[in-house]
């Protein structure tokens, strides 16, 4: 049972601290590990997913005009190719998890 008395709970200011830092590394992390994933032969998709992102406001981007086409419908090679966040996701998804949440732990 918590007593709620001494209960230390953080600041709010802490927090939100917190939560974006953890926000931001998210973000960046998403865009590192699907870094060997996304097309690589199709111009500058890669780097329209980093120049599409604003790190920290839990949306990855991809903003090349045919970016949408290879999530969906585009070439797939051995490693590369559409449903990059996806494939990533199911593949790196819990370490991803993990690391988030012992940055919200304080690790």
């Amino acid at each position: 049972m918590i007593n709620f008395k001494t209960a230390i709970m953080p600041k709010k200011s802490v927090l939100e601290s917190k939560l974006r830092k953890t926000q931001r590394f998210i973000d960046s992390e998403v865009l590192r590990r699907c870094d060997p994933l996304v097309p690589f032969k199709i111009g500058n998709l890669k780097k329209s997913g980093i120049h599409g992102t604003k790190i920290g406001s839990g949306q990855v981007r991809y903003t090349a005009p045919y970016a949408r086409y290879q999530y969906y419908a585009g070439r797939m090679s051995t490693t590369r190719g559409r449903r990059w966040f996806q494939r990533m996701k199911s593949e790196q998804g819990q370490e991803l998890l993990a690391a988030a949440q012992r940055m919200l732990k304080g690790g």
